[in-house]
């Protein structure tokens, strides 16, 4: 039977229930979908959906996320599509939109995600486990954030995403209001993820910069750079799946940023 579902731009999405040839184009979505128990249903994913990397082996990709082969989602004829707003480019969605259905997730915050693994979870007939997953989420977070206060961390940092330029997570981001989840105060005020140079961030007086894995692959090497630029500050490598993948890895981050909240006093 068909059914309509309303996606998180407000757009009406209408499919095969429940859907049985799904094309995920968002990483941390498509290990979602994976851990909602959806081996046989998840046809197509993209070249960074790595996790869990014995699905990712298995399954045909269909480009990266924001440079999708058309065509070989053409081939594989899904009946749903699961994309997002930020990670996907927007004329490939609507090039698809003409063709399949398309629902699609807009996440800013740890609210949205919990929606959207909710609203994920009705889309693909898995309702109870997706509520499963947001009870841990929800208890997990709730506890980092009553230890953040006990531990009185509150300290005032800066997250760097790209180098050459240096992007930063600024403001109206997943990543901003994680940190605020964990006890930290994001001291870039720009939205989204503006460019800064290394001698305007003294002007902040952070006490923290985090040089995340992803999208650009930090390592220790570039600790030294920004020390040199910023003597006073604490440099220190992020995993950047556990703060910016919004879907059911934010069960697995509950641990990662328990233990991460002892390093930051």
């Amino acid at each position: 039977m068909q059914k309509t579902f309303i996606d998180q731009l407000g757009r009406a999405v209408t499919f095969n229930y429940p859907p049985k040839r799904i094309i995920s184009i968002v990483p941390s979505q498509s290990e979602l979908l994976f851990d909602l128990g959806l081996n046989e249903e998840v046809i197509g994913i993209t070249k960074f959906c790595i996790h869990p990397i014995e699905k990712f082996a298995a399954c045909t990709k269909v480009g990266g996320t924001k440079r999708l082969k058309i065509e070989a989602i053409r081939e594989l004829n899904p009946d749903l599509i699961i994309g997002n707003k930020e990670e996907n480019t927007r004329s490939e969605i609507e090039l698809l939109m003409k063709e399949f259905p398309v629902w699609m997730s807009d996440i800013s915050n740890l609210e949205d995600s919990m929606r959207a693994i909710s609203e994920i979870g009705e889309l693909v007939d898995r309702a109870p486990e997706a509520a499963y997953l947001n009870h841990l989420i929800h208890t997990g977070f709730t506890d980092l954030q009553t230890l953040a206060v006990g531990k009185n961390i509150n300290k005032r940092v800066a997250y760097i995403i790209w180098k050459d330029p240096y992007l930063f997570a600024g403001k109206d981001t997943f990543i901003d209001d994680i940190l605020m989840k964990i006890g930290l105060t994001n001291v870039i005020k720009q939205s989204r993820y503006p460019e800064i140079t290394l001698s305007q961030l003294k002007t902040e007086n952070c006490e923290l910069v985090f040089l995340s894995s992803e999208p650009y692959p930090f390592k220790a090497k570039h600790i030294e750079e920004i020390k040199s630029a910023l003597p006073n500050v604490k440099v220190m490598l992020v995993d950047g799946e556990m703060f910016s993948w919004y879907g059911s890895r934010l069960v697995k981050s509950v641990q990662y940023f328990f233990e991460f909240q002892q390093l930051l006093n």
